[in-house]
């Protein structure tokens, strides 16, 4: 059953019927993540019928936007003001909304320098599982006291209420940037994006990938037009591209972070494995590999069978595997797609789920099975 309702009373209403009938309810924007997670259960709440822009400061680096808003329609307006969403979430495909953005909680390739999608978020509307709309936040930086509830909801997966809206911090388009490109191992990448983190350059984000057999590592950087130009000299490598003034996404980057190149299509039994690791880890061995975050997130093509082997060995070096896309012969895993929790983070999993959606009606079973 789907509906997409045009105001928030409506929303209201239908999730206190629910709730009095204990009927499940999948929370939905523009489906482009319906892959993600581990079980897509529900009646359809749609929210593609709250739409649009309630609000926006450019001078105040603030933007209000109904949860409903496409994304692309968002960053179309801050461009016109030479402004951005400096985490870069992705777009998978069209129709990604605003409110869909900030309940995955994923970011793009800038994540390592610019920050999360949490760490934008200042202030957030949502209705909860007994049909209460809440507001949490404002529009400055400096107004949480105590539970900052607002940025709770990103990355939660609308397992926790219905975003209805959300302020967001926005930041300037960066006045310079260059891609730089090294020949190299996964090893050698790693030891000189660490050793560079460690020196005052303006490094925005990164990429290893091996390309036809050659290890490569890619390079972007972004700031004042003189300190790209001074890191360019001293950094080495061969120069991809390099621009200024409104700078737009390349749109070798923009692949990654909408997942669009080569390396992202499945074969077979192959998954997608998204790992968390520290950025000092070594080379994991694991077959094909993208390196992101500066060596804090790498992507893994392996079957589901390699799950229990990946898991301890990424678990080992302090980090987390989620299983990001399955392989399409396959059905909801028999096992978690997201890393069990240990048992103390789990108990506050299921304390915050119970004081938000006590009769657990939404987005049932999306990030674990039972919750």
């Amino acid at each position: 059953m789907s509906n997409a309702p045009q105001d928030l009373q409506t929303i209201v209403e239908r999730i206190k019927t629910a709730a009095s009938a204990s009927t499940r309810l999948r929370i939905r924007g523009g489906g482009t993540k319906d892959f993600y997670g581990q079980s897509l259960q529900g009646d359809i709440l749609d929210t593609t019928g709250l739409n649009g822009i309630t609000s926006y400061e450019p001078s105040e680096l603030v933007v209000t936007v109904k949860a409903g808003t496409p994304l692309a329609e968002l960053e179309a307006v801050l461009a016109e003001k030479n402004q951005c969403l400096p985490f870069e979430p992705p777009h998978f495909s069209t129709g990604t909304t605003v409110g869909g953005m900030v309940a995955a909680g994923l970011s793009g390739p800038s994540r390592a320098s610019s920050g999360s999608v949490k760490d934008f978020v200042l202030g957030i509307d949502i209705v909860n599982g007994k049909g209460e709309a809440l507001h949490f936040g404002g529009t400055v930086m400096k107004n949480v006291a105590g539970y900052d509830v607002s940025r709770l909801m990103a990355g939660s997966m609308g397992t926790l209420g219905l975003i209805t809206e959300v302020s967001l911090k926005v930041l300037p388009i960066a006045p310079a940037e260059a891609t730089l490109k090294f020949e190299s191992t996964q090893s050698e990448a790693l030891n000189m994006l660490n050793a560079w983190g460690a020196q005052p350059l303006p490094l925005n984000a990164s990429c290893w990938i091996q390309e036809a057999g050659v290890g490569t590592l890619y390079v972007r950087l972004r700031g004042a037009v003189a300190a790209v130009d001074a890191a360019v000299k001293k950094m080495g490598g061969k120069l991809q591209n390099s621009s200024t003034g409104n700078v737009s996404v390349a749109s070798d980057w923009q692949a990654l972070r909408n997942q669009s190149m080569d390396f992202f299509k499945l074969r077979g039994d192959e998954c997608l494995w998204r790992l968390s690791v520290p950025d000092t880890a070594p080379d994991l061995q694991l077959g094909e590999t993208i390196v992101e975050w500066h060596g804090a997130q790498r992507w893994v093509k392996l079957p589901y069978s390699e799950a229990a082997r990946l898991r301890s060995q990424v678990n080992a070096l302090g980090g987390n595997a989620i299983l990001f896309i399955a392989a399409q012969a396959m059905n909801t895993p028999a096992t978690a797609v997201f890393n069990p929790l240990k048992a103390p983070l789990d108990r506050i999993h299921r304390k915050l789920k119970q004081e938000f959606d006590p009769a657990g009606n939404f987005n049932r079973g999306r990030m674990f099975a039972d919750m």
